[in-house]
């Protein structure tokens, strides 16, 4: 298991000004980005063991930071110049 966070520019590191638009723009985006960040400052510390938390739930906001992040990647296709 990787202790780095997850942040949404690694992730995305091509579209640094694109996500920057986007949460500025678009408060559907905005909201989308803030919940990935919460849950990704909350899976980080259970995963340097600042936090404990069950197996279950952990998963549970790992699936949910997929969700997320795919959501957000929709977001930056559809965003995209044509």
């Amino acid at each position: 298991m990787s202790h780095v966070p997850h942040e949404l520019a690694d992730e995305f590191p091509h579209a640094g000004p694109a996500l920057h638009e986007l949460r500025q723009t678009n408060t559907h985006a905005a909201r989308l980005m803030d919940e990935y960040h919460e849950i990704n400052r909350t899976l980080h510390r259970v995963e340097t063991n600042v936090e404990p938390m069950c197996d279950v739930e952990a998963l549970r906001l790992r699936k949910m930071r997929m969700t997320l992040k795919d959501e957000i990647a929709r977001l930056l296709r559809d965003h995209a110049p044509a």
